[in-house]
């Protein structure tokens, strides 16, 4: 019999190929029906040069005998019996049944008939029937395969041949499937079109009842075809007919184990194919897998997309090789999307998947999600939030997922010890964007879901409402927390969205503006600071969704005053571009003015200030120095040409007369506008005119003409009284001192372009000489002559009072004005100075007064302290001249102020609360205060000064030479100036660190061109510091200052934090920081705490501080003794810093809480090998290799638990004071057993019972045993013995004192801890025992139950128990006796004491 494979080289020649078949050129199955002709005539032997007329006569005979055995076997066909048919097909050879077969099949009218034919005269019970229908199935075979039949023809072969599979003879059906392996194996298919029997075929075979031959064995149905699909699994296939095949397989019937096969080799094929072959390849896989496998067909799928995107990132990272890139990014991505969108629809089908692929995301979470978590699985899960019942859980997955990735990120980065031991991982967030960045390819199904996680987490970690109302976010990266860096993440996601897709920016502006108006109570500033990145990337694009910004613009009046700041300054590009905007707001602002609410009116003075600096009149000075500059493309349109200059002339001369009203409403109205005014001047240097006459009719209303008049100034008219109620209506310092500023600005930058027009100039001298004029007045006024000597009355509690603390803080505040006026007019001239002095004095002594009115009468309002008028700029001025200025023609004018030590005092103080300012709202009062990069030249300024006077003078000298003044020495307050200032440089400027410190004095290679690190600079600032605290160590106990150490330590942390841990200077801070703690004591607790929080910061970014923790408890266990008090302690002393003073509860909470933190690294770790483990697939042989590949993350957890144990070990015999100490120490216990529980079920997890577990693992266990646990019950028994004699103690008391009940009161909580501990150590107990049979170890040798939990009652115990309380009893009685005799006697003195 001939085969499928065998047919094709016996019959000879055959036709070209047909045009929509074979690619790769593979022959053709059949022969021609010319050469079967020539065969079956001439038997071959025809030579070539035979005539035409022989050939066709020959021709003609062959097709009438075809033509009549075709008929007859049809005729036959038709009768009722099938006997004669059998017989006549008998007759026929093989290749005279192909010859019909394929004559029929061309031909395709009756192919159908005359198959059924044929299967009618080829009954399967007979042999050669059934060998008869073998070679029928063969030839339709290769028919079908060839390409040359109709579609519809091949389809009804097919059928026919699909419906007659089932009548086959075992052995001929495993031959037949044989045959089809073998094709597959060769490559001998030309369509595949023939696959669809082979399903037919196999489900035939697995119905067999007998045992059928298969090689060289007799298998059963279902085993042949298990062996057949593993052979078909085996070979290689064809590309071309991967899916074909893929295909097939959902019509077999298959079971859990041969799914497994096919999934695995069609996921090796998904490598060979075209990348435009694997979207319809997916397809048929996720059909597939709704007979099993699910999850591995998800992490296959995820895996390879996974490699893709790595290897492509790779390709584009490297400029020399874009010649060589494999995919374009845009086929890869529409591929995704694809991808993406066939697996949608496949878990809509079968939820199951939809189950599967969470868990797969969340195993990833545990162990090594670079595996499970890439942005092809997160933008996979973003489109399935499209479905109902997985849009919440996916969400939160995503959610937990950003926290947990940017904890772990902080985790590494604060642990040597971890990140030795893990490699750093990709973040989230970094896919999460790159997601957003390959959405551009048409990924509409991920878009919204990319907006909707934007607003969870926006909405989840944005800012809360803390209880003194301030919100402020630092802009620092790295000091950011966990949840601020997913809310920043949130608003990137959106950002980046808007930017890509056109279809969503709708939506997302109009969400995020519903956010701003609704939750006005709530902190919104992430979502103004998003709204402001909006604007300013694409303001052009706005302007089609510019209605809802006009509608936000109707809630104006009634929303905060900072939340309408921020809106207004958001929307800045929006007004440069579109002027119906620009008209909408102006009316909203106006009607605003008038409105009952006052944050309304003083939101419409904001708004119209902002639209005062943002349209600029023609000729205006062109400013350099902006607060928000528009720094984008997009906004400069033909604003400044000369039809909108002179229209923006009208339109600010028009807001000016708007403002000019505002100066008749109240107090805190007027102040924003006086604050405004100086950034408009210098904004729109054209206004000068109209804002300098406004200002100078403003203050001609409270100035005394007459130079004769003390005081200068009519304070009582800026004093508001209605019946009982006394307000401030007149900000008269503020006026002054928007007139200075406005003046200096005037003088320096309008005046000398001016001096040709002297008519101009009136305004400006009327404005000096009334400065001037008030300065030498004020500086001539006594206290009298405002009513605010000694003999006023200052109190909250009456009119009067309140009336005087208004006016004295009016004065106090001229007075700072004053003193910045004539200080920047004097030019360094002595009278200048000298009546700057003056002025300070006035100033002081009214200042003192107030201070000691509020000691006296105890009232802390009138203590409050009152932001500075001085400018920060004048400041830095100030304390540069003081300090600073050597100049010889200087030196005698500045000895006027610098002979006063209170001045000099004054000026510093001023720079801390400017700082203290800038850390609490972000920016300072005055001139520049908005703006960060003025703001960052001056604290450059102020530092150098102040770090320059610090190390110059030291506080020992300064005291020293002036112990009866009061207050911090100058030295002191430079050196918290200095604190304070770094801290709001790492707070705000992080970036700007590396400038920060060149602006500082350089080390000695400046004038090299070498270029010098951040560490070097920093490492420079340290030494210098570091010579302060020794000084200040070297001194005796007395004479010690705890503050400036304190400062300085704290410094230095800070100075610390900038050296990076693989430095030489890095290593030498921690040597000279442990020396310090080694060999100084001192009994100061708060120094001792700051140094030993610089030691261990130091130390975690070096290695781990367990054997320090170990160190350090052996001392506190020498100073504080022993729980047994018959025991003689050694003392131990590691560390000098370490004595009776600062042992507990100083150093013990601080060792506490960084044994805290190990542990919380060590359970992390265990966490995430856990993980890992669960996601590896090994087999037995290799798990053993496995293991030693994970040995030095386990090895590592288990000596820092054991060098940990060692450390609780000395602790839990230490006599602590009872307190937080033994609070902290208990549940530390607690963490601790519960960490080992957690190790102990990762080996019941990982090790199976034919494998031990590590000596190491035995040793801790046995360590844990005999060293912890039974001191740890000794400990509780400790505790319990303090309590029951502090309640005997009490007892015996007829009065408790406060004393003893707050004593029981902490010991309650204390023993609180007691049941949890113990809980711990039995469940610790109970897993070693599960543990112990795994592995077939005795692991609770060591462990003996404590006799605490021995709940037996003995008798004599009880009977001695009783006795004592009997006796207790009766002492209780006699002293309640006597205590009853003198009772009337305390009555009397306490009637004596209330009359």
């Amino acid at each position: 019999m001939l085969t499928l494979r065998s047919r094709i080289r016996v019959l000879g020649p055959r036709l070209p190929p047909p045009v929509s078949g074979n690619v790769r050129g593979l022959p053709p199955l059949l022969p021609t029906p010319c050469a079967l002709m020539v065969q079956s005539i001439s038997g071959g032997s025809e030579r070539r040069g035979g005539t035409c007329c022989s050939w066709r006569r020959k021709c003609d005979g062959v097709f009438m005998i075809r033509a009549t055995m075709d008929q007859k076997i049809l005729a036959l066909s038709t009768e009722k019996t099938a006997d004669r048919l059998q017989e006549f097909l008998q007759t026929l050879k093989e290749d005279e049944l192909a010859t019909l077969l394929q004559h029929q099949a061309v031909k395709g009218k009756t192919a159908a008939a005359f198959l059924r034919a044929i299967f009618k005269g080829s009954p399967c019970s007979e042999k050669a029937g059934a060998l008869r229908r073998l070679t029928t199935y063969t030839c339709c075979i290769q028919l079908v395969e060839s390409g040359d039949l109709q579609k519809e023809v091949a389809s009804e072969i097919i059928g026919l041949l699909m419906l007659e599979a089932h009548n086959f003879p075992g052995p001929l059906l495993v031959e037949l499937a044989n045959e089809f392996v073998g094709a597959i194996k060769e490559g001998n298919l030309m369509n595949g079109k023939s696959l669809e029997l082979l399903p037919i075929v196999l489900s035939a075979i697995v119905t067999e009842k007998e045992n059928l031959v298969y090689g060289k064995d007799e298998l059963s149905g279902e085993e042949c075809k298990k062996q057949l699909i593993k052979t078909l699994c085996s070979v290689r296939w064809d590309r071309q007919y991967v899916v074909q095949f893929t295909s097939m397989f959902k019509d077999v019937p298959l079971t859990a184990e041969e799914a497994e096969f096919v999934v695995e080799k069609v996921l090796k094929m998904f490598s060979k194919l075209n990348l435009q072959e694997v979207p319809p390849l997916v397809y048929q896989l996720l059909v597939l897998a709704s007979k099993g496998n699910r999850k591995r067909v998800l992490e296959g799928i995820i895996a390879f997309f996974n490699k893709l995107d790595k290897q492509h990132n790779e390709e584009q990272s490297g400029n020399e090789l874009l010649d060589l890139v494999t995919m374009p990014s845009g086929e890869l991505r529409h591929v995704e999307g694809t991808v993406i969108l066939h697996i949608v629809f496949a878990i809509k089908l079968d939820c199951e998947l939809g189950r599967e692929l969470l868990k797969h995301v969340k195993a990833g979470l545990q162990g090594d999600f670079s595996n499970n978590i890439c942005p092809f699985s997160i933008a996979l899960l973003l489109s399935i939030t499209r479905i109902q019942r997985f849009e919440e859980q996916v969400f939160d997955l995503l959610k937990t997922s950003v926290v947990k990735s940017f904890k772990d990120l902080q985790l590494l980065q604060g642990s040597k010890f971890l990140q030795n031991l893990v490699s750093h991982r990709s973040c989230v967030s970094t896919m999460i964007l790159d997601v957003v960045k390959n959405s551009v390819h048409s990924w509409d199904h991920v878009t919204q879901g990319l907006v909707e996680l934007g607003f969870i987490l926006m909405d989840s970690y944005g800012p809360k409402k803390m209880p003194d109302g301030n919100n402020i976010e630092t802009s620092s990266g790295l000091s950011r927390t966990p949840q601020q860096h997913a809310c920043k993440l949130g608003a990137n996601i959106l950002l980046e969205t808007f930017k890509i897709h056109e279809m969503i920016r709708q939506e997302i502006l109009e969400r995020v503006l519903n956010r701003v108006v609704s939750r006005a109570s709530s902190p919104i500033s992430h979502y103004l600071d998003l709204f402001s990145s909006i604007t300013m990337c694409s303001p052009l694009v706005l302007q089609s969704c510019s209605s809802k910004v006009t509608e936000t613009f109707d809630y104006l009046s009634f929303l905060p005053l900072q939340t309408v700041q921020g809106l207004l300054k958001a929307i800045q590009p929006l007004l440069k571009v579109s002027m119906s905007m620009r008209d909408s707001l102006i009316l909203v602002l106006r009607k605003a003015m008038f409105a009952s609410r006052l944050d309304a009116r003083k939101a419409a003075v904001a708004g119209f200030l902002l639209l005062l600096k943002n349209f600029k009149v023609l000729g205006s000075l062109s400013s350099s120095q902006c607060s928000q500059p528009i720094g984008v493309s997009q906004v400069h349109v033909d604003v400044h040409s000369h039809y909108n200059s002179v229209a923006n002339e009208t339109f600010c001369l028009e807001i000016m007369d708007s403002l000019r009203r505002c100066l008749g409403q109240q107090a805190d109205v007027r102040l924003m506008l006086y604050e405004g005014f100086y950034d408009v001047l210098r904004r729109n240097s054209q206004l000068a005119n109209s804002i300098m006459h406004t200002l100078l009719s403003q203050l001609k209303q409270y100035y005394e003409p007459q130079s004769d008049v003390l005081p200068p100034l009519k304070l009582e008219a800026c004093i508001s009284t209605k019946g009982d109620q006394i307000s401030l209506q007149e900000p008269l310092d503020h006026l002054l001192c928007c007139v200075q500023h406005c003046l200096a600005w005037y003088k320096t930058s309008v005046l000398p372009l001016q001096q040709e027009e002297e008519e101009e100039e009136g305004f400006y001298q009327d404005l000096d000489d009334m400065m001037e004029s008030i300065t030498s007045r004020m500086i001539k006024s006594e206290l009298e002559d405002f009513e605010l000597d000694k003999s006023a009355d200052f109190s909250q509690s009456t009119g009067i009072g309140i009336k005087n603390n208004i006016c004295a803080f009016l004065v106090m505040g001229v007075c700072e004005v004053l003193i910045e006026y004539n200080f920047s007019v004097g030019n360094f001239s002595k009278n200048k100075f000298e009546e700057v002095l003056s002025l300070f004095l006035c100033y002081k002594k009214l200042s003192d007064t107030l201070n000691e009115k509020a000691g006296k009468g105890k009232t802390k309002t009138a203590n409050k302290t009152h932001d500075s008028f001085l400018s920060m700029n004048f400041v830095s001025d100030l304390l540069t001249a003081l300090f600073r200025d050597n100049t010889q023609s200087h030196e005698e004018s500045l000895s006027v102020l610098r002979s006063n030590n209170d001045f000099m005092r004054y000026a510093v103080s001023m720079a801390l609360q400017k700082i203290q300012q800038l850390k609490k709202t972000g920016h300072v009062s005055g001139p520049g205060g908005q703006n960060p990069e003025k703001i960052f030249q001056n604290l450059c300024n102020i530092t150098r000064v102040l770090l320059w006077r610090y190390t110059s003078i030291p506080t020992s000298v300064e005291e020293e030479s002036g112990k009866k003044e009061k207050g911090k020495s100058i030295s002191l307050l430079c050196l918290e100036g200095l604190q304070k200032i770094f801290g709001a440089v790492q707070q705000f400027y992080q970036p700007r660190i590396p400038l920060f410190l060149q602006a500082l004095d350089v080390p000695d290679n400046e004038g090299e061109e070498v270029e010098v690190t951040v560490t070097q600079r920093a490492a420079f600032q340290i030494r210098q510091f570091q010579r302060s605290l020794l000084n200040l160590l070297s001194s005796q106990e007395e004479d010690f200052n705890s503050k400036e150490a304190v400062l300085l330590v704290s410094f230095l942390s800070s100075l610390s934090k900038l050296l990076e841990p693989s430095s030489p200077e890095f290593v030498q801070m921690l040597s000279w920081t442990s020396k310090i703690c080694k060999e100084n004591s001192r009994e100061d607790a708060s120094f001792c705490k700051g140094l030993m929080n610089l030691l261990f910061s130091l130390h975690v970014l070096c290695k781990s501080p367990v054997i320090l923790l170990r160190d350090l408890s052996q001392d506190i266990h020498g100073h504080l003794g022993d729980i047994d008090e018959d025991v003689e302690m050694e003392e131990t002393n590691h560390f000098a810093m370490v004595n009776l003073r600062t042992a507990a509860p100083t150093v013990c909470l601080l060792v506490l809480s960084q044994a805290e933190k190990v542990l919380e690294e060590v359970d992390w770790l265990i966490t995430k090998r856990k993980g890992q483990v669960s996601q590896e697939t090994i087999s037995e042989e290799a798990s053993s290799q496995a293991t030693l590949a994970n040995h030095p993350i386990e090895k590592a957890i288990v000596m820092e638990l054991g060098t940990l144990l060692t450390f609780f070990h000395e602790l839990v015999q230490t006599a602590l004071p009872s307190g937080s100490c033994v609070d902290t120490l208990l549940k530390d216990l607690c963490k601790m057993y519960t960490t080992l529980t957690a190790l102990v079920r990762y080996y019941l997890q990982v090790y199976q019972s034919s494998r031990g577990i590590p000596k190491i693992m035995e040793k801790l266990v046995k360590l844990s045993g005999s060293h912890l646990t039974p001191l740890c019950y000794s400990f509780i028994s400790y505790i319990q013995n303090k309590t029951q004699s502090l309640k005997h103690t009490g007892g015996k008391k007829a009065k408790k004192t406060a004393a003893v009940a707050t004593a029981m009161a902490r010991v309650l909580r204390e023993t609180k801890a007691i049941p949890n501990l113990i809980f711990a150590i039995e469940q610790y107990e109970k897993f070693l025992i599960r543990l112990s049979k795994r592995s077939k170890v005795n692991l609770m040798q060591h462990m003996k139950l404590s006799t605490s939990r021995d709940f037996k009652i003995k008798g004599n115990i009880l009977d001695m128990v009783l006795q004592e309380e009997e006796e207790q009893n009766e002492e209780d009685a006699a002293s309640e006796h006597e205590g009853q005799n003198e009772e009337p006697a305390k009555k009397k003195k306490k009637t004596k004491g209330n009359a």
